[in-house]
């Protein structure tokens, strides 16, 4: 985004972005608990999910998305991979729904829980797959075998 973000103030419309509403990933994060800042039920939420998924999943449904380089208050680790907050609009400027499917904040953040553990990144290769790659990475010599 390129536009500066502002205070928030109610004069604003909900078109500005600073009226669209705020996702960190560990608000969907079933490894952290509500002090921490799980935001929903763990049967809603997946483990460590990222801000890229999340935009993934939102760009799918058709709403507008942004993507903020923030991190959020309550989160310990200030590794790269817990940065990202994701602003969303979920109302036109009349105060309607967009989606008529993604009412609230709550509704949006449960797609998303339910959405990212069918993303193909979070797909498990098939069992075989796994099989052969354990195999391969036993059957390679380790140490001089050839030393006597």
């Amino acid at each position: 985004m390129a536009t500066m973000i502002t205070s928030w103030s109610p004069e604003k419309k909900h078109t500005d972005v600073e009226r669209w509403i705020c996702i960190y990933p560990a608000y969907l994060n079933s490894k952290k608990t509500l002090a921490q800042g799980r935001k929903l039920a763990k049967s809603y939420c997946v483990e460590n999910p990222t801000h890229q998924e999340i935009r993934d999943v939102l760009l799918t449904t058709g709403l507008k998305v942004g993507v903020e380089n923030k991190l959020y208050p309550r989160e310990r680790s200030k590794e790269i991979l817990y940065r990202g907050r994701i602003r969303v609009q979920i109302k036109n400027d009349d105060g309607t729904p967009i989606k008529p499917e993604y009412p609230t904040r709550e509704s949006v953040m449960k797609h998303i829980g339910e959405s990212i553990p069918k993303l193909k990144t979070r797909q498990n290769r098939p069992a075989e797959q796994q099989a052969q790659a354990t195999n391969q990475a036993s059957n390679k010599s380790k140490g001089k075998k050839g030393r006597r």
